[in-house]
């Protein structure tokens, strides 16, 4: 099994490329900035992972994502393997997005500081209740189809 879930703040804007095939896929690069649970000397320890998205993902995190932004993600672990410049071999882990998603509503996230995009349409979700202040309802001695039950007198009788 091979499953990741994480939750951070990206570390900057995705950054969205195409593929060269007959057909282009959208391939979609950020990286989340992810807390530790236990910190070092009461200081928090962060660890900065690379994800990819591809295809719709790609291009609705590369269309909504800002950096700053909390998410959320679903995806497997890969480990990705290159030769840099002075020839070295080197490798890196990355996420392979399998599902994303907004972590903060929008007012949280205008909150803390992370850019307005206008062309984005993400609502939060309100859920539609009665404001916090207002009056509980009373009870009221008005008959509602139900009786009150009155204990038995004779506990003998029971066949158990």
């Amino acid at each position: 099994m091979n499953k990741i879930i994480l939750m951070g703040r990206l570390t900057r804007d995705p950054e969205i490329r195409y593929s060269q095939s007959a057909e282009p896929v959208a391939v979609t690069r950020y990286a989340l900035a992810v807390r530790r649970q236990f910190a070092k000397q009461g200081e928090p320890d962060v660890d900065f992972i690379e994800c990819v998205a591809f295809g719709k993902a790609g291009e609705f995190a590369s269309k909504y994502f800002r950096k700053g932004q909390m998410v959320s993600v679903v995806g497997k672990l890969q480990m990705e393997n290159w030769t840099d410049q002075q020839n070295v071999k080197r490798t890196t882990p990355k996420v392979v997005i399998e599902e994303q998603h907004f972590a903060e509503s929008k007012a949280s996230a205008q909150a803390n500081g992370v850019a307005n995009n206008d062309s984005a349409s993400f609502q939060p979700y309100q859920q539609e209740t009665s404001p916090i202040n207002a009056p509980l309802p009373t009870k009221t001695n008005s008959t509602t189809g139900f009786t009150p039950q009155t204990p038995l007198e004779d506990d003998d009788d029971l066949p158990f």
